[in-house]
C-alpha cells in the first residue's frame, strides 16, 4: 500500500511540475484516447470558452485527473495485508470502485459542459433571429455559402463554430441539405430546423426562386425576431412582478416585526 501511495504522489508532482510531457503522451496514445473522447466535446469546449481554447489541452487535463485519482483511491482502498491475501476479491473490488471514481472524475468537467450549454439554449433561442436578419442582408448581395462565410465574422460566439464546420462541409462539395441540419441538430432550438431547410432553398435554384424564397425567409425571420421580442417583453415583465413582490413581501414581514415589537414592549411596560 505504501508503494502505491508513494508513487501516486510521485506521479501528481512529476505531472503538476511538467516533468511528464503530457502532450508527447497524448500524441503516442492519440488513437486510444480518442475512442473515449465525446463526439461533441470540441464543440461545448469551443461554445463555453471560445474558439481561442485548446479542447485538446483540456481533454488531457481530464486524463491526467482521472489517472491520478484512480491510483490515489486504489491506494487508500487496498488494506495493508499479504500480497497472497490482495489478489483475491476484496482487490477487485476496490480495483472496481477505483476505475468507477476515475470514470466519475473523467465525465465531471464534459457534464459540466453539457449543462451549462443546455443553460444557455434559451440564450441561443433569441440570438438566432437576429443573425438570420444579418445574414439575410448578405443573401442579397451574395450566394449563401459565400454570405454564411462572411458572416462568421460577426456572428454570436456561440454559433461560430457550428458555422464554421457549415461553411467547411459546403466548401468540400456536400451540395445536400445535411451541412444545414447538422447546424440546426448542433442548437435545437426554436424554428431552428425550418430555418435551416428555407436556407438550403435558398441556395439553389434559378434567380427567380430566389428572390421569391428570400422574401418568404424575409418574413419568416421579422416573425421569429417578433416573438423574441415578445419573449424579452415577458422576461422584464416577469422580472418586475418578482422583484415586487420580493418587496411586498420583505415590507410586509418588516411591518409584521415593528408591530410585534411595539406589542412586547407595551406588555413589557
Amino acid at each position: 500500500m505504501e508503494i502505491i501511495i508513494v508513487g501516486a504522489i510521485i506521479m501528481f508532482i512529476l505531472v503538476y511540475n511538467n516533468t511528464i510531457d503530457k502532450e508527447k503522451f497524448y500524441a503516442d496514445n492519440e488513437k486510444y484516447l480518442e475512442i473515449i473522447r465525446e463526439e461533441d466535446y470540441t464543440f461545448l469546449c469551443y461554445a463555453k470558452y471560445g474558439e481561442d481554447v485548446d479542447s485538446d489541452q483540456l481533454y488531457m487535463k481530464r486524463v491526467t485527473y482521472a489517472v491520478i485519482g484512480f491510483f490515489i483511491v486504489l491506494a487508500f482502498t487496498i488494506s495493508s495485508s499479504s500480497s497472497a491475501e490482495i489478489i483475491n476479491s476484496q482487490f477487485m473490488l476496490n480495483l472496481v470502485i477505483a476505475v468507477a471514481v476515475a470514470a466519475l472524475i473523467f465525465k465531471m468537467p464534459y457534464m459540466q459542459l453539457k449543462n451549462y450549454y443546455k443553460a444557455h439554449l434559451h440564450e441561443i433561442d433569441i440570438m438566432l433571429p437576429y443573425y438570420l436578419k444579418s445574414l439575410e442582408i448578405l443573401i442579397q448581395h451574395y450566394t449563401v455559402p459565400v454570405a454564411i462565410g462572411k458572416s462568421i465574422k460577426d456572428a454570436p460566439e456561440i454559433f461560430k463554430p457550428g458555422l464554421r464546420k457549415m461553411v467547411d462541409r459546403i466548401n468540400a462539395g456536400d451540395a445536400t441539405v445535411d451541412p444545414y441540419m447538422e447546424f440546426a441538430n448542433t442548437y435545437p432550438v426554436r424554428d431552428s430546423m425550418r430555418m435551416m431547410r428555407l436556407l438550403y432553398r435558398l441556395g439553389i435554384g434559378s434567380q427567380e426562386k430566389k428572390q421569391e424564397r428570400l422574401m418568404m425567409f424575409s418574413r419568416t425571420v421579422s416573425s421569429l425576431q417578433n416573438k423574441a421580442r415578445e419573449t424579452k417583453y415577458k422576461e422584464r415583465l416577469n422580472h418586475m412582478e418578482q422583484q415586487t413582490m420580493i418587496m411586498l413581501v420583505v415590507t410586509g414581514i418588516g411591518v409584521m416585526l415593528i408591530i410585534l415589537i411595539s406589542m412586547f414592549m407595551m406588555f413589557s411596560l
